[in-house]
């Protein structure tokens, strides 16, 4: 497993995360047999919670309160993480993303079989936005708590170790 980060500043309507890196694990789980089941394991022994098996949305959104965690389940897709001036990233059953609050995200294309397993960190709650954040969003972004584990490496994950308050 490989592990890269992105710092993203903000894009149109997109806040990013002020101080938090997303986290790309390549070949978080060997893709081999059904994965989604996997990672539904990996996160919940991990302490994630509010696990979901759907896909990304075609559209450009973020989320204020909550981190969130995808798992490449099934197929490949494109993406774009952080805003219409992000990075566009391609992703195959195995990868796992970690998105810190306020980090925007949408597909671009996907292969038919895509499938993502979700979850987020406990007491943390996804809503969907699409426009610009208010001051009090913003606010709610910097200061919604860092998880206290890694969703795939449990307690000294790489979350641990790139995630910490500038």
């Amino acid at each position: 497993m490989t592990i890269d980060i992105i710092f993203f500043e903000p894009s149109g309507q997109v806040p990013n995360h002020p101080s938090l890196p997303v986290l790309i694990y390549r070949n978080a789980i060997p893709a081999e047999g059904e994965m989604a089941p996997k990672f539904e394991t990996c996160f919940s022994e991990n302490g994630w919670q509010g696990t979901w098996r759907n896909g990304v949305f075609d559209y450009q959104h973020y989320h204020t309160g909550a981190h969130e965690v995808l798992g490449i389940a099934a197929g490949r897709a494109r993406l774009l993480i952080g805003g219409p001036d992000g990075v566009e990233l391609s992703v195959n059953a195995g990868d796992c993303l970690v998105l810190p609050a306020g980090t925007g995200h949408k597909r671009i294309d996907a292969s038919r079989d895509f499938l993502v397993v979700g979850a987020y960190p406990p007491g943390q709650h996804p809503d969907i936005q699409t426009s610009p954040a208010s001051e009090a969003q913003l606010q709610k972004i910097a200061l919604l708590p860092i998880p206290d584990t890694d969703p795939v490496e449990g307690e000294n994950g790489a979350l641990k170790r790139f995630w910490a308050r500038r």
